[in-house]
């Protein structure tokens, strides 16, 4: 159809040999999109959300050996997350399983990630998303050792991330903790460290202006809306993880309108 199209517009514009040219490259466009027509994007989707999900359970394994043996308090710890997740079946046991293979004292951290970044390259929001799993399974059991802090810092610098800019999620991460289930806040306590940790929450000062915070708080719910992180391949399994990043985003930012409504 292109080729037609091509051929029609280059004979009126310049006669015979502009119409010949646009033949040719109407002919190219068919190919292209023919090919891209033919591209599955359903199963290249699937692909990302593989990989995704292998990554995370992966490396969570490789960090709960961090410190030389996986503890019993530790495979707890993944068993909730796995139940928090909602992960039964045959899902339920892929997860143990690439968990037990990050865990092997054989396990590679540098192949795994860069097989991530073969589907996560061009996708920053992709890569975001694993290191706040990350740091989220890290951080279940309410704090994070110094060789699971190191191994995050480490993927985190594979993937691009500078060493401030890491830091900063890490703050956001443990900060966003502090509401999560919703959380209940007297307005004495609005004043003094909880409205600090919900600014930490937000990734803002308590300087900005609301106009700053109202935009830190969309784009923080704009990278967790579910729509956006499955098409980007985020396994919709893993999607509740988001939901209650949202939630605990959602909590912080009610607090600080709250607080400054009230001056």
């Amino acid at each position: 159809m292109a080729k037609i199209i091509g051929a029609i517009l280059g004979f009126f514009v310049g006669g015979p040999l502009l119409a010949l040219l646009g033949f040719v490259v109407g002919t190219f466009f068919d190919r292209g999109l023919g090919q891209a027509m033919r591209f599955n994007y359903g199963a290249e989707r699937e692909r990302i959300q593989n990989i995704f999900f292998d990554t995370v359970f992966r490396v969570m394994g490789h960090i709960a050996k961090a410190d030389g043996r996986v503890c019993e308090s530790e495979i707890a710890q993944t068993e909730a997350i796995i139940a928090q997740l909602d992960l039964t079946g045959a899902r339920r046991q892929d997860a143990i399983n690439r968990f037990k293979q990050g865990s092997d004292s054989g396990f590679q951290l540098e192949p795994q990630i860069s097989d991530f970044m073969t589907v996560a390259k061009s996708q920053p929001l992709l890569r975001q998303m694993l290191l706040e799993a990350l740091l989220t399974m890290a951080l279940a059991d309410g704090e994070m050792a110094d060789a699971e802090r190191d191994i995050v810092s480490r993927v985190a610098g594979y993937l691009g991330v500078s060493a401030h800019e890491f830091k900063r999620l890490v703050d956001m991460v443990m900060a966003q903790r502090q509401f999560h289930g919703g959380g209940s806040y007297s307005q004495s306590e609005t004043s003094g460290s909880e409205l600090k940790k919900a600014y930490q929450a937000i990734g803002v000062e308590a300087s900005a202006s609301d106009a700053e915070i109202k935009r830190a708080y969309r784009k923080l719910m704009s990278q967790h809306h579910p729509d956006k992180l499955v098409a980007k391949g985020v396994p919709e399994d893993m999607m509740k993880i988001a939901t209650e990043k949202a939630q605990e985003i959602q909590v912080a930012y009610d607090l600080i309108k709250k607080n400054r409504g009230s001056k």
